[in-house]
């Protein structure tokens, strides 16, 4: 399993990790823990919807978009709070 993805320039650290291909295309799913203090940040960062996708442990790379999200506490907003997010990543066609 890999421990880390890198979503453009960001970082993400995962719980868990799930890779497969749908239609010949790469896709990853992941889960990661993301703090009231991160949340603004992170939740701003997603909206963008498209990344140059990288997961460093296993030498992949592809650009992806999310497919499906969502994440087990809808506000963050509460000093202390700590929400877990899961995120798939389906490579676009080029």
């Amino acid at each position: 399993m890999a421990k880390e993805v890198m979503l453009d320039n960001i970082l993400i650290k995962v719980n868990n990790y799930e890779e497969e291909k749908v239609n010949g295309l790469h896709q990853i799913s992941i889960v990661f823990n993301v703090t009231s203090e991160e949340y603004h940040d992170i939740a701003t960062f997603l909206y963008k919807g498209t990344f140059d996708v990288t997961v460093p442990e296993f030498g992949l790379s592809f650009r992806g978009s999310i497919n499906k999200y969502s994440t087990s506490i809808t506000n963050l907003y509460e000093k202390g709070q700590v929400g877990e997010y899961k995120l798939s990543l389906l490579e676009t066609k080029i």
